[in-house]
């Protein structure tokens, strides 16, 4: 019964952290300093309407990877709404 109630106790803490890691969180400028491998995404409007600037972090002297990227539906709506 212990087992149970500890699984669902972990699964309750957990849906909330997984939720957020699912919806990205979109910067007004690209950070400094970006550790390897991580990526961000830019909205400082370089990639027009309905796009975003995806960052992924570089390791030594390599570049940083930019690919500019169509946002969500829901994420394009909200920045419109948004004055």
């Amino acid at each position: 019964m212990r087992t149970v109630v500890a699984l669902a106790f972990l699964c309750g803490v957990s849906a909330p952290c997984l939720a957020q890691e699912m919806t990205p969180n979109f910067l007004k400028k690209e950070p400094y300093f970006l550790s390897p491998w991580s990526v961000v995404y830019v909205d400082n409007g370089t990639c027009g309407v309905g796009k975003v600037l995806r960052v992924t972090g570089a390791i030594g002297a390599l570049r940083r990877k930019k690919v500019c990227v169509p946002m969500g539906p829901e994420q394009a709506s909200r920045t419109f709404a948004t004055p």
